[in-house]
């Protein structure tokens, strides 16, 4: 086979310092998953992994080698997650193989114990699929009775757990969605316990230090069992000694990237069958098991065979950089899911904004960034970081980035977990956070090369971290909307507040490191931010300031402005009047302001409406063919403003002079001769009915409605049309009082079915009109009886 290269994605603490050399391995802050960062083809990583494996020496000098020269085999395992990091690297492997197909072909091998078997297969030209049973002892499932969705689970797991440790033998494991459960549970759990001295309870997350992690790991001592309260870190990740009942709760925590926004939320969500599968099969790994599920039956027909694909709820900006590094767009590559496509166009314009793409080309910028194993955000932070002379304080702030908050409940101020790794502050914090931030600060300390090449005059200064923050996060500058309030406006143009009084809210001007919303609430939160100099809009950060000449409206005072604008994406720095108007240059922003507004700005008519109504119709009915009546949809008519609009705009310079426009002559001029003399032929106003009234049409609906007193219609055998007959109308048949009796687009069928029973009721309401027996040979009226 030759040369051998594993890609696994969630391995245990062991095997993490194992393979680290490989990619950056780290716990996510967000899903307490292990995550590899950086280039699945990063090649020399890779060959100092090969190199550490074989025994081998190799030189960090190999260029980037796409054929994986003297690799045979390539492995993905626990392959079922569907990361983005397996699904971007089996895309490029399968790509890499294509282009050196005449040199030994590559073998790839994708394993799970809950694999989309069939699927795979034929994303790998019918590759065989290969099964084993393995060593698993009987696991006895416990059903719960119905989730209900929205449900405050955490009462029912206690007394799950208790029941457990009650009933069975060995140590548990808890599957439960998140952090705050974990904590909340394991409160609950010790005041239920009370002096109990037999049952460790043992929290497993990523926030953990080692030494805890380990201690959920390990064996029991003697004479005790563990209740191990874990998220899905331990679902596929870890063997757990001691462990025989499994009690899951049948949630995750996933987070899902919103291209809207820009921004990740958390959702919890129900996990797949496939997942729950995992899941129990722990609780069968060294002796036979129970495994208690939170939900019925019933329910786990009813769940997704398979848990979603990771590119489809993800940030998509490094697989972007990485795919601009391999050059090629995803089309041109092979998936299992292709990426969104909102994703990666926001994905690329994020990358076009840190200079790491130029018409979606990799700048050289852009090759650095893509050589450090790191979300581009934090390569941009890191490498400008180096430039201006602030490295170990950027391999800081990147690693703060890179972790869950390391000062819980220490206010929303980045300085005061930077004061923690630089050694100003102990005792606080969590030490499991502040040691693996540490490590990872030297991790990128390691990465960076090269010296200052604009260095900045006093490096100690604390606004640079606000600086560093706008590197990486140049969407996430705010301004705040009122002194010395909650709320704030982002350049991406959200608002975002604090959820309690924070000391920040004194400032004018933030950097948002960590914000967002979970599931019930509706406004994004700020978790961490640092104060901000906009000065600094003037000198290291002046590429991210843009002018533009802005002419709009000024809401309050109803007239148009015109000014020279000084922006950071919707954040207004600064402005100055603009004088001497370009016409053209006005009228267009008063279309804008239209367009921007809508149609409903303009002084629309009843009269007006039903014209538009009519025109529409007809064009409806031209199907098959290229209509001759012209779209004036409200939708066409907003995109064709500079068209039939903007040539009437000169003499309005305040809002209120919109009222005086004549919309109705602009529109009418939209249906060349002899159009208009056609409009009233196949859709007209009025239609006459055997009474010999002329009775309006109402063209809001389709079809058209004609609303007619029944008495008027006597003698009329079918419903009438228009449209050159291609258009039935629909009658809405009226008692003398002019309410509706029936509503109907057949008037024969009504004649001769329903005529009777309406007719008893009528005529015993209004006894002094007419109620023939034979409506079809009967004179139309619209007096209570006909003229003798």
């Amino acid at each position: 086979l030759g040369n051998l290269v594993a890609y696994e994605k969630d391995v245990g603490e062991t095997k993490a310092e194992t393979i680290g050399q490989f990619r950056g391995l780290r716990l996510d802050p967000l899903t307490d998953g292990l995550k590899l960062d950086g280039s699945p083809f990063d090649s020399a990583a890779r060959r100092r992994f090969a190199a550490k494996r074989l025994g081998r020496a190799t030189t960090a000098t190999d260029a980037a080698d796409p054929a994986l020269d003297g690799v045979g085999l390539l492995i993905f395992d626990e392959f079922h997650e569907r990361s983005l990091d397996a699904d971007l690297a089996l895309a490029l492997s399968l790509n890499g193989r294509d282009l050196f197909r005449d040199e030994q072909p590559l073998k790839i091998l994708l394993m799970s114990a809950t694999l989309e078997g069939e699927r795979l297969a034929a994303l790998l030209d019918n590759a065989p699929i290969l099964r084993s049973e393995g060593r698993m002892f009987p696991v006895q499932m416990r059903w719960g009775r119905p989730y209900q969705a929205g449900e405050f689970i955490e009462p029912r797991l206690v007394q799950t757990i208790l029941d457990a440790l009650h009933d069975e033998t060995g140590s548990v494991l808890v599957f439960l969605p998140g952090q705050a459960e974990i904590r909340r549970v394991n409160q609950q759990l010790a005041d239920a316990l009370g002096d109990r001295r037999d049952v460790l309870l043992c929290p497993l997350h990523g926030e953990l230090d080692l030494n805890a992690q380990r201690a959920a790991i390990d064996p029991a001592p003697a004479g005790k069992r563990k209740v191990v309260l874990a998220t899905n870190i331990a679902e596929t990740s870890l063997t757990i000694d001691g462990v025989r009942v499994v009690i899951d709760a049948g949630l995750a925590r996933v987070p899902r990237f919103d291209p809207g926004s820009g921004m990740t939320r958390l959702d919890t969500q129900r996990i797949s069958r496939a997942s729950a599968t995992q899941r129990a099969g722990r609780a069968g790994r060294l002796e036979p098991g129970v495994c208690y599920r939170l939900w019925s039956e019933d329910q786990h027909e009813g769940l997704a065979a398979y848990g979603s694909a990771e590119i489809l709820a993800a940030d998509l900006a490094g697989l972007a950089l990485q795919l601009a590094r391999w050059g090629v767009a995803p089309a041109q590559l092979v998936w299992l899911d292709m990426p969104p496509a909102a994703a990666y166009a926001q994905a690329q314009d994020l990358l076009q904004r840190l200079g790491a793409l130029n018409d979606d080309k990799l700048t050289a910028h852009g090759q650095k960034m893509a050589e450090l194993p790191a979300h581009p955000r934090i390569a941009h932070l890191l490498l400008r970081g180096q430039d201006l002379g602030l490295a170990a304080t950027a391999c800081d702030v990147a690693a703060l980035l890179g972790e869950r908050d390391i000062l819980r409940g220490g206010g929303a101020d980045l300085h005061s977990r930077l004061a923690l790794l630089s050694g100003e502050e102990r005792a606080r914090g969590t030490q499991g956070g502040v040691q693996r931030a540490k490590q990872l600060a030297r991790q990128y300390r390691g990465y960076l090369r090269g010296q200052a090449t604009k260095p900045v005059a006093d490096p100690e200064h604390p606004r640079w971290l606000g600086a560093l923050l706008a590197l990486a996060y140049p969407d996430r500058v705010a301004q705040q909307r009122r002194p010395g309030g909650a709320e704030y406006r982002l350049a991406n143009g959200r608002a975002a507040l604090f959820a309690e009084a924070d000391s920040l809210m004194k400032q004018a001007w933030l950097v948002i490191a960590d914000l967002g919303s979970r599931q019930g609430q509706r406004e994004e939160r700020i978790y961490l931010a640092a104060d901000f100099d906009s000065a600094l809009f003037d000198t290291v950060l002046a590429e991210q300031v843009r002018t533009v000449d802005q002419l709009d409206w000024d809401e309050r005072e109803g007239v148009l402005r015109a000014e020279r604008q000084r922006k950071v994406g919707e954040l207004v720095l600064s402005r100055e009047p603009l004088s001497g108007l370009d016409e053209n240059a006005r009228s267009q922003a008063l279309v804008n302001l239209v367009r921007r507004k809508g149609l409903e700005l303009l002084p629309w008519t009843p009269e007006l409406r039903q014209w538009q109504a009519r025109v529409m119709l007809l064009r409806q009915l031209d199907t098959g063919t290229t209509s001759e009546w012209p779209d004036v949809s409200d939708s066409a008519l907003l995109a064709g403003l500079e068209h039939w609009l903007m040539p009437y705009l000169g003499k309005v310079s305040r809002l209120s002079h919109f009222a005086n426009l004549d919309i109705s002559s602009y529109l009418h001029n939209l249906l060349p001769w002899p159009l208009p003399q056609r409009l009233d032929e196949l859709a007209p106003h009025h239609l006459k009915v055997p009474s010999g009234s002329s009775v309006r049409l109402d063209y809001s609906e389709h079809p058209p409605i004609l609303a007619v007193r029944l008495q008027e219609l006597f003698g009329l055998a079918d419903t009438p049309r228009i449209a050159g007959g291609r258009q039935v109308v629909k009658l809405h048949l009226l008692s003398p009082a002019r309410r509706p009796v029936q509503v109907t687009q057949d008037l024969a069928n009504f004649w001769r079915s329903t005529y009777a029973e309406v007719k008893k009721d009528l005529k015993g309401r209004y006894p002094k009109h007419y109620w023939p027996d034979d409506p079809l040979v009967a004179e139309a009226t619209a007096r209570i009886k006909p003229r003798k």
